[in-house]
């Protein structure tokens, strides 16, 4: 079945549904109080090289300074005399490092590895002023990640000012495709500057690239004319709205429709289309059910459950995503599921089904960076081989670059998940005030055993010849010791000479207690 597109918008919020087969595939959100920067560009002020890390960081005007890689720093427009003079200046010994370039855009992008032996400190010197691109927002305690190679994204292509090479998506596979697009680009009149053709571009001609081609051109006209007159730490381009990306980047010959929710946006959405794809102003629809619109669709549901920590399977078995400071940790179990006589059988129909179910879960909730899968054991190689196509077969669909290693000898699977933006946890959660993110807090019974040895401790100073002593804590643990330790009371007034009084109080943590001395 085709796809669609289902945007829920207010004064607060926008939120994008892409649907595949009516079910709910990639979720995006954006907060009017904190947009997102991923594709801004800003002109910037190093404010401190890192050589040992071969990292700089540059005041953009936001609040945390932004983190640029010796790889994602332009050498193209730094004179060869330059580099060497600075090169010389620093007497330091370097190793060769490869500079990865990946375009801002999104999932399109394609890369290219050129190899160069320049340290950061022969490129950069503090409050030096440069051009920058934010290719991931801020995350937690980390500032954004950005790049000097400057990537401008329109319908059918992204302009590359910086480079000069031409790239297709990978996602477009047909060689002779990816041939014929290359050469109508190569033969396009074009004041410099490479191009990446975007999974949009399949089957394009000529014709249809010229007003981005165009669009393009001039956008990066007034840029360059605008950082020549702006001061540093601000902002020169400010990418689209999450709406516009939206249409711009997931309307593929898939999308069957654009349903809108908000009259205004509506409006807006036909207006922006007219000027930059007419071809889709059709397609676009204004919901005017009285149900609010993800209701209708059935995406609150999904929303909720991609919440959880715990993924039922349609076979009975479930999946576990928990995710850890370094890495995402899946398990797959059999549940409920127990087949019928052939165990092996069991484990990988209940493997297949949770490759499906985890690339799903992958997509939907974001999940990026070190991603670690385990697997039910298996035996039969031909059954762990077929775990490992399918999984690399589904991933064929998500728009984030992916890498995948072969299922070890523990039947763990190790890959890889490019990682741009938060993840829907980090998007509409907080991390939990009471238990500060562990998941768990200390047992009342552990409680009452700390401040059994606190007690202890007190009974050792001889300080007074009667201890008159306090004890307040959380109601929960008052009751257990009430219940469990009368025992302890009795002894410490016997034995230590001590006069204990307990009070619950309700505002306090269950894991605080407090012990006064009178």
């Amino acid at each position: 079945m085709p796809s669609e597109i289902l945007i829920n918008a207010n004064a607060r919020e926008i939120r994008v549904a892409l649907t595949e087969n009516n079910q709910l595939a990639e979720l995006f959100i954006e907060h009017q109080a904190n947009k997102g920067i991923v594709g801004n560009i800003y002109k910037g002020k190093v404010t401190k090289v890192l050589p040992g890390m071969q990292v700089a960081f540059v005041d953009m005007g936001l609040d945390k300074a932004g983190f640029l890689c010796a790889n994602d720093i332009d050498i193209t427009g730094i004179p060869e005399s330059k580099k060497k003079d600075r090169a010389n200046d620093q007497n330091e010994n370097t190793t060769p490092y490869q500079e990865e370039k990946s375009t801002l855009s999104d999932e399109d992008s394609s890369a290219r590895q050129v190899k160069h032996q320049v340290p950061i400190q022969a490129l950069l010197e503090e409050g030096q002023e440069v051009v920058v691109q934010v290719t991931k927002n801020p995350l937690g305690t980390k500032g954004a990640r950005i790049t000097m190679h400057i990537g401008l994204p329109g319908r059918y292509l992204v302009y590359l000012p910086t480079s000069s090479e031409t790239f297709v998506s990978r996602r477009i596979e047909n060689e002779t495709e990816r041939t014929r697009l290359k050469t109508i680009l190569q033969e396009t009149e074009n004041p410099g500057g490479g191009y990446i053709v975007r999974t949009a571009g399949q089957e394009c001609e000529k014709i249809d690239f010229e007003s981005d081609l165009d669009f393009l051109h001039r956008l990066w006209e007034r840029l360059e004319k605008k950082a020549k007159e702006t001061s540093p730490c601000n902002i020169l381009y400010e990418d689209l709205n999450l709406t516009f990306r939206s249409m711009r980047d997931l309307v593929t010959s898939d999308v069957a429709r654009i349903v809108v929710d908000s009259k205004l946006e509506y409006q807006s959405c036909l207006k922006f289309c007219k000027d930059y794809l007419p071809h889709i102003c059709n397609d676009i629809e204004l919901y005017q059910e009285p149900a609010p619109i993800f209701d209708h669709f059935g995406i609150e549901i999904e929303i909720n459950r991609a919440l959880d920590r715990k993924v039922w399977l349609k076979s009975g078995g479930y999946i576990l995503i928990d995710q850890t400071e370094a890495l995402i940790a899946i398990d797959v179990n059999t549940g409920k599921y127990v087949g019928s006589c052939d165990p092996e059988e069991t484990i990988l129909k209940t493997n297949l089904e949770a490759v499906k179910e985890v690339v799903f879960q992958l997509r939907l909730r974001n999940i990026g960076g070190i991603i670690i899968v385990d697997f039910i054991d298996m035996i039969r190689e031909e059954s762990k081989e077929a775990i490992w196509n399918s999984l690399t077969q589904s991933l064929k669909n998500d728009r984030s670059r992916t890498k995948i290693l072969k299922i070890s000898e523990l039947g763990l699977v190790e890959m890889t998940r490019k990682r741009s933006r938060e993840s829907l946890v980090q998007t509409l959660c907080n991390t939990c005030s009471y238990c500060d993110g562990k998941g768990h807090n200390k047992s009342p019974t552990t409680i009452c055993n700390e401040i059994i040895r606190s007690v202890q401790r007190i009974s050792t100073n001889n300080y007074l010849s009667r201890k008159n002593v306090t004890i307040e804590m959380h109601p929960f643990v008052y009751n257990v010791f009430f219940e469990e330790e009368t025992s302890f009371l009795e002894q410490a007034e016997q034995e230590y000479g001590l006069d204990i009084k307990l009070k619950g109080n309700h505002e306090f943590h269950q894991e605080k207690y407090n012990i006064s001395i009178d």
